[in-house]
């Protein structure tokens, strides 16, 4: 048992022990502060001069890093360009192809145009019936050369009409304009009356070598059938065959596509001369 002084007075030295611990406290953090501060700054000071140890490693790293990906984006960069160049040959070549694939059809198509032309013109030679004597005469008339001095004298021309008995006589008329009428006047009795003219020469077809025909968006040729869609090898004398798929049938036409992406078309009668000649394509 203690009095009120002793406890008293333990109270105060207990205050006192305290309050100088709480000094040495407070001393020891902030000499820990200084200290810790100064590290920091050391290290600073290291890394801004390029020696710290922990700016070093990562620093190697991501440089390591930066040449890696620099050497893999020069690759990409060349296979890119080689990809482009490679692209644009392939386009050129798929053009030249093209133009040389539609000078080819063009060719033919103007062909069979003046070949009808031909076919048309030996029909009419053949169904017009002209006179020797007014052919002789207006080539005579062409041979002759004029004086530009001398009156232009024309001589009375004879034509035979097919039902009287005598001629008659026609002033004033150029020698061409009575051909072109007497070739109108046969051509109109040509269609009214077919006893009336002599008959035609029978007109020579020209021979197909090949079936080749279209029906209901589909194309039949030698035998076999073709649709949209389907893969065919299209051969021409002198040249390689060419592998296509075939896009659209028409009624006198083929559209197909190239593997390169360029479109061309054939004519049935193409097919039906023999010019060109498909297959279906089965690799």
């Amino acid at each position: 048992e203690m009095d009120d002084e002793d406890c008293e007075r333990r109270r105060m030295e207990c205050l006192d022990e305290m309050s100088n611990l709480e000094k040495q406290f407070t001393d020891l953090k902030d000499q820990l502060y200084k200290e810790r501060l100064s590290q920091v700054d050391a290290k600073l000071q290291e890394v801004i001069a390029g020696k710290a140890p922990e700016y070093l490693e990562p620093l190697a790293a991501l440089q390591e890093n930066m040449q890696i990906r620099t050497k893999v984006a020069g690759i990409y960069r060349e296979l890119c360009l080689e990809s482009v160049k490679n692209k644009y040959e392939c386009e050129i070549q798929a053009s030249r192809q093209h133009c040389e694939s539609e000078k080819l059809l063009l060719y033919d198509t103007v062909q069979s145009e003046l070949e009808e032309k031909i076919r048309r013109l030996e029909e009419d030679r053949h169904s017009i019936d002209i006179t020797s004597e007014l052919w002789n005469d207006e080539l005579q008339s062409r041979k002759k050369r004029k004086d530009p001095f001398s009156p232009d004298k024309k001589k009375p021309v004879v034509v035979e009409c097919l039902n009287f008995s005598r001629p008659y006589i026609v002033y004033m008329l150029q020698d061409l304009d009575i051909l072109e009428d007497w070739t109108t006047i046969r051509k109109a009795m040509a269609t009214l009356g077919p006893h009336r003219v002599k008959p035609e020469p029978p007109v020579k077809l020209e021979k197909h070598l090949h079936s080749a025909r279209s029906e209901d968006g589909r194309l039949y040729y030698d035998g076999e059938w073709y649709g949209r869609g389907q893969t065919i090898c299209i051969d021409k004398k002198d040249e390689c065959p060419t592998s296509a798929i075939i896009t659209t049938i028409n009624h006198d036409e083929v559209w197909f596509k190239r593997p390169d992406g360029s479109k061309s078309k054939l004519y049935i009668s193409q097919l039906q001369k023999g010019k060109y000649s498909i297959k279906h394509n089965h690799n």
